[in-house]
């Protein structure tokens, strides 16, 4: 599913998991990358539709996405999500082959 963007797991040991997805690259594959950030959030979406917010606030996920252009026009993309013990087990279900 995911080409471009790598991802890295962390446990904060507080029930609480983040998930980074990062990629950067040149100007040519920005609008591939944006597609694979486009397709985790609507997947985020439909397997937990109503719960998306602050995750200390009982919520199962959040995010924030960061687009940044570095030096030599490289775009550099970081899509953090924070989760759920139930929506780390479905994150990791679906795309545990691509997690560090």
């Amino acid at each position: 599913m995911t080409r471009y963007l790598t991802f890295d797991l962390s446990d904060g040991g507080d029930g609480i998991t983040t998930i980074e997805a990062m990629a950067s690259t040149g100007a040519g594959q920005h609008a591939a990358v944006m597609a694979e950030v486009k397709q985790l959030l609507d997947w985020a979406s439909r397997h937990f539709p109503r719960t998306h917010g602050l995750v200390d606030d009982g919520m199962d996920w959040d995010h924030d996405l960061q687009v940044t252009l570095e030096p030599g026009a490289w775009h550099a993309v970081t899509l953090t999500l924070t989760g759920s013990p139930g929506f780390a087990a479905d994150f990791i279900a679906a795309f545990g082959s691509r997690l560090d």
